[in-house]
C-alpha cells in the first residue's frame, strides 16, 4: 500500500517583518499565495524507520536525514499516535529547492497528510496544522493552500478571498540562499532603525479579493528584498529584465533568491518567460497560475 500526496509551491504577494523577537523569531504579516508548482510525496511502508529518496530537478540539494521535514513530519506524528515511523518517503521535486518557494515546507506538509492517510491515524485538521506549526512557519499554509495571511512568524493563518486567476513567472537563480542568513542580513540593515510592527496591506487583501492584477502589483511588497539583494546583488538585473519585458511588478519571492513576476493575463506571461529564459540572468524559468489547492492525496 501506498499515499501520494500533491503540495503546492507558495509566493509571498506580501511580507512584512517585524523587529527581532528575543526567540530570535520575527512576527509577520505574510499574504500567501499558493501557485501551480507542486512536489508530489509519496508513503509506503518500510521496516527499521523513516527513510527518504528524492528525484527531480536540484534533488541533490534536498537533505536525506532528519533534517528534512518529510522526515520529521512522518516522526512526529508517529510519536503522538504511539506508532514506529516504519515509512518510505519517496519525494519527486517540481519546487525549486533554496529558492524562497516554500519547498521544504511544502514536502512536510504533504508527507504529514501522506502519513496521516497511510496509518489512518484520522488526526483532525486543527491537530494537523498543530504539527505543521511545529515543523515550520510556512508548513502550514502548505497544508491549506489558496491564499492566507499569516501572522505571528507566519504559522497563525487566516483563510483570504480571492476574485480570479493570477498569471506568475518564476526566475530561478543559479544558487540558493539560505532563509536564517537573509533574516540576518535583514537584523543587520534595520539596525538603528525604528521597524513598525508588521501590517496586511488592506489595498493588497481587496486587490486579491477582486482578482485584479493591475491592484495587486501595486500592492505586493516583501521587506526581505533588500536584505536578499544584499547577499545576492545579480537578482537585480533578472529583477529589471522581467520588468522591461511587461511584467506588472517583480519581487523576490519570500527569502529568495526566486523572483516573481505577476502578468496580466496568459499571453503576458508567455512573454515574460520566454524574455527572462533569453536573458541569461537566470537559470530557469516556470510559469504558473495562483490559487492553488493545498496538500491533496492524490492517490492512496
Amino acid at each position: 500500500m501506498s499515499v501520494t500526496v500533491r503540495v503546492p509551491a507558495k509566493v509571498n504577494v506580501q511580507l512584512a517583518v517585524g523587529a527581532a523577537r528575543p526567540d530570535g523569531f520575527h512576527d509577520l504579516a505574510n499574504v500567501f499565495l499558493a501557485v501551480g508548482l507542486y512536489d508530489e510525496v509519496t508513503v509506503a511502508p518500510s521496516a527499521g524507520g523513516p527513510r527518504v529518496t528524492c528525484e527531480g530537478p536540484d534533488a541533490d540539494q534536498v537533505p536525506l536525514d532528519r533534517t528534512n521535514l518529510a522526515v520529521r513530519a512522518a516522526e512526529t506524528l508517529a510519536a503522538r499516535y504511539g506508532i514506529r515511523p516504519d515509512v518510505h518517503l519517496y519525494i519527486t521535486k517540481d519546487i525549486p529547492v533554496a529558492g524562497g518557494m516554500a519547498g521544504g515546507s511544502a514536502d512536510g506538509a504533504g508527507a504529514l497528510l501522506a502519513c496521516d492517510a497511510l496509518w489512518g491515524t484520522n488526526a483532525s485538521r486543527d491537530e494537523l496544522l498543530d504539527i505543521c506549526a511545529e515543523l515550520g512557519s510556512d508548513v502550514p499554509f502548505s497544508l491549506v493552500g489558496g491564499a492566507a495571511l499569516g501572522t505571528g512568524r507566519g504559522e497563525k493563518l487566516r483563510a483570504l478571498e480571492t476574485g480570479g486567476t493570477f498569471h506568475w513567472v518564476f526566475a530561478m537563480a543559479a544558487r540558493g540562499l539560505s532563509t536564517p542568513a537573509v533574516f540576518r542580513e535583514f537584523d543587520r540593515l534595520a539596525q538603528g532603525l525604528d521597524i513598525p510592527e508588521p501590517v496586511a496591506s488592506e489595498e493588497l487583501l481587496g486587490a486579491l479579493a477582486e482578482g485584479d492584477p493591475d491592484a495587486l502589483a501595486a500592492a505586493v511588497s516583501n521587506d526581505l528584498q533588500p536584505a536578499a539583494l544584499s547577499l545576492f546583488p545579480e537578482l537585480a538585473d533578472t529583477l529589471a529584465t522581467g520588468r522591461s519585458a511587461g511584467a506588472l511588478a517583480g519581487l523576490v519571492s519570500g527569502s529568495g533568491p526566486t523572483t516573481a513576476f505577476l502578468a496580466r493575463d496568459p499571453e503576458s506571461a508567455l512573454k515574460v518567460a520566454e524574455s527572462l529564459r533569453s536573458s541569461g540572468t537566470c537559470r530557469a524559468v516556470r510559469v504558473a497560475t495562483g490559487p492553488a489547492p493545498g496538500a491533496t492525496v492524490v492517490s492512496a
